[in-house]
C-alpha cells in the first residue's frame, strides 16, 4: 500500500514521493522573467525533499499574467531564467513541473499586499483583460471584459501550443493546464462567466470545447511519454454555477483527449460563493477521490492538507495519489522532512540531498541541537 513517501510514476516520470509543492504567484518577475529568488525559493524545497516543483503560474501570453510582476513562456527570451529554475531542481533531486494559464477577466492586477486592485488598461501596469462574455468577475473585478472572437480564441490555443514547447526545451517533465481558480479556462466551463451564443456557449458540451481544443493543440506538441495534467475548476460554489457532477462529466471527456491526471481545486468563477468550508481540513479530498474512481485517471487535490497525518492518511486510503501544497511549502522549505519526523518514517533524512544527510546523521549532537522541535507522539496530542 502507498503512503505519502512512496515513489509515483505517471507516463516515463517517477516521482520521489507524493508531495507537491503547489504553484503559486509570487510577483518577483520582470518582464515575465524569473530570477535569483524563484531558484532560491524552487530550489530550497527541492532540496527540501518535495518530489514534485512547480513554479508559480506561468502566462501563456503578456495579458495572461496576474500583474505585471508575474512570469511568463510567450517568448523564447523568457526560456533562459525558466531552465535555472529547471536545473536547481533537478539538482536537488525533484521532478521539475510546469502551470501554464491564462488569468482571463481576473488579470491586471495591483500586487495583494498594495491592495490587489484591477487596473485598467490606461494604467501602465494594466491592460485590457478578455473573457468568453463581457461580463466582469465581480467584486474587485469591476472592469469592462472584452469578449473574445473565435479568431482570438484559436490564437490562446495556439499560445497554449507554444507554450508546450518551449516548457520541453526548458527540461520540464510534468506539465499542468490552469483551468481554475476563475482564470480564463474555468470562466469557459462556468455559465456564470460564459453566455456566449456560438460554439463555446451554451451547453456545457460546448463550454468545454475550449479545454477540449486547448487540450488537443498542446498534446500534439508535448511529448506522449510525459505526464499532461489539468488543474479543473470543479465547483463554484454558487448555484448558477459548475456543479461537481458536471466537472465528473468534463474530465471523463477530456480524458478522451489524452488528459492524463487530474488536479482538483474550486472555480471561484464568482466572489458570491456559498457555504465554501475554507476552515475545514481537506475539503476537497472526497471529490478528487470520486473523480478518481469514477473516471480512473489518477489525481492530486490541495486545500488544507498541511498537518502529516491527514496527508499521509489520503494517500494510504487511495483517496488521491499526489499531495498538493501550497501555504505549507511556503512557510517549512523543508515539510516533507519535517512530516517524515512525525510519522516516523524509518529514514527521514533519505529525503534530502546526500551530502546534506550525511552531516546530519553522523553530527547528531545532544537532543535538541539540530534545531528540530521534539516529535510529537500520540501521548502529546491528547
Amino acid at each position: 500500500m502507498p503512503d505519502l513517501f512512496s515513489p509515483f510514476t505517471l507516463k516515463s516520470v517517477t516521482v520521489r514521493n507524493r508531495i507537491a509543492m503547489s504553484p503559486m504567484t509570487m510577483y518577483r518577475s520582470v518582464d515575465g522573467k524569473m530570477s535569483d529568488f524563484h531558484v532560491m525559493l524552487l530550489g530550497s524545497r527541492a532540496a527540501g525533499g518535495f518530489g514534485l516543483v512547480f513554479p508559480e503560474q506561468i502566462a501563456i501570453q503578456p495579458d495572461g499574467r496576474t500583474s505585471t510582476g508575474c512570469a511568463g513562456i510567450w517568448d523564447d527570451g523568457q526560456k533562459d531564467s525558466l531552465q535555472r529554475v529547471v536545473r536547481i531542481i533537478k539538482d536537488m533531486g525533484a521532478v521539475p513541473a510546469i502551470q501554464l494559464g491564462h488569468t482571463g477577466r481576473r488579470g491586471s492586477e495591483m500586487k495583494p499586499w498594495h491592495g490587489k486592485t484591477q487596473l485598467p488598461a490606461s494604467d501602465p501596469d494594466g491592460w485590457q483583460v478578455r473573457g468568453p462574455s463581457p461580463i466582469p468577475h465581480g467584486r474587485r473585478y469591476t472592469l469592462p471584459v472584452q469578449e473574445l472572437s473565435v479568431a482570438e480564441i484559436k490564437e490562446i490555443h495556439q499560445a497554449y501550443a507554444d507554450a508546450a514547447r518551449r516548457a520541453f526545451e526548458c527540461g520540464f517533465e510534468w506539465l499542468e493546464m490552469h483551468f481554475a481558480h476563475g482564470y480564463l479556462g474555468a470562466s469557459f466551463f462556468s455559465p456564470l462567466g460564459n453566455q456566449r451564443a456560438d460554439a463555446y456557449g451554451g451547453s456545457r458540451e460546448k463550454r468545454l470545447r475550449f479545454h477540449r481544443e486547448a487540450l488537443d493543440a498542446v498534446r500534439a506538441i508535448w511529448p506522449a511519454h510525459l505526464p499532461l495534467t489539468m488543474r479543473l475548476g470543479s465547483d463554484d460554489f454558487n448555484e448558477h454555477g459548475i456543479q461537481f457532477d458536471d466537472a465528473v462529466w468534463a474530465i471523463g471527456q477530456l480524458k478522451q483527449h489524452g488528459l492524463d491526471f487530474a488536479d482538483i481545486s474550486l472555480g471561484m468563477n464568482t466572489d458570491d460563493m456559498k457555504n465554501v468550508p475554507f476552515d475545514q481540513i481537506g475539503f476537497m479530498v472526497d471529490r478528487a477521490a470520486r473523480v478518481r474512481q469514477e473516471v480512473g485517471l489518477p489525481v492530486g487535490v490541495s486545500w488544507n492538507l498541511g498537518i502529516p497525518a491527514v496527508a499521509d492518511r489520503i494517500v494510504r486510503q487511495g483517496l488521491v495519489d499526489i499531495v498538493f501544497l501550497g501555504r505549507p511549502a511556503l512557510a517549512n522549505p523543508h515539510w516533507p522532512l519535517w512530516a517524515a519526523r512525525e510519522l516516523a518514517h524509518a529514514d527521514p533524512y533519505s529525503l534530502i540531498p546526500e551530502d546534506w544527510a550525511w552531516w546530519i546523521r553522523s553530527r547528531r549532537g545532544p537532543e535538541g541541537s539540530l534545531g528540530w522541535p521534539p516529535v510529537q507522539t500520540a501521548a502529546d496530542a491528547k
